[in-house]
């Protein structure tokens, strides 16, 4: 399973890049808005920063809601960086201008999805990743990693090339409930992704074996 990071922030991305773990960048305007980053150009800037650190996919967000205008913003966004995934809302507009996006070459990122019927629609306008929105989905009560797991199932069997890019995870057992599940990629906090280095065996383990090296070497 490929690692996202969803932040805006460059540090944060550096240190996650420097894990050595990092295959991509999720990010929005909300992330750039709390980065302090405003501002179309600054944002435009911000986000090559992105894609000068990390050797992988950053999605970009568009801001239309209207056909002309996310076609108009995608291209924009699309021409920044070859690294650029542009990142559409699940909305009938968002879905034409995905199937638009494939046609000219462009890779996509379907944001806001939360069932399988939209995922579905994504996957048939051609964009690249879905992205089901686990923990807002365990907000209201309901399941988002089964939500996950149909959608990967459905892609399956029906042979789609569309991948699941798992969103809005909120700690590392939702990681780890993505990997069960099969998701191609889970895009998450730093904090999550460094959670899964935690273990009690791990600590005890090192300082055993300090305590013993002590022990032997003075």
């Amino acid at each position: 399973m490929k690692f996202f990071i969803d932040t805006a922030n460059l540090d944060q991305i550096r240190e996650a890049n420097d894990l050595g773990v990092l295959d991509g960048v999720t990010t929005n305007p909300s992330l750039m808005e709390k980065e302090g980053i405003k501002g179309k150009e600054n944002q435009q800037k911000h986000y090559i920063e992105i894609c000068n650190i990390v050797d992988g996919d950053v999605s970009a967000e568009v801001i239309a809601t209207d056909y002309e205008g996310m076609i108009r913003e995608g291209e924009e966004l699309a021409a920044l960086h070859p690294h650029i995934v542009v990142k559409v809302p699940c909305i009938a507009d968002g879905i034409k201008a995905i199937k638009h996006f494939s046609g000219k070459g462009i890779r996509t990122n379907c944001t806001l999805v939360f069932s399988p019927g939209q995922a579905l629609l994504a996957a048939k306008a051609g964009a690249t990743y879905v992205s089901p929105f686990v923990g807002r989905l365990d907000d209201i009560c309901s399941d988002g990693i089964d939500v996950v797991r149909k959608i990967v199932e459905m892609y399956s069997l029906y042979g789609f090339k569309t991948q699941v890019l798992a969103a809005s995870i909120r700690h590392t057992q939702h990681i780890i409930q993505c990997i069960e599940v099969g998701a191609d990629v889970a895009t998450c906090p730093l904090s999550a992704i460094k959670g899964l280095l935690k273990h009690p065996l791990t600590d005890s383990g090192l300082a055993q074996f300090l305590a013993d090296y002590k022990k032997v070497n003075g």
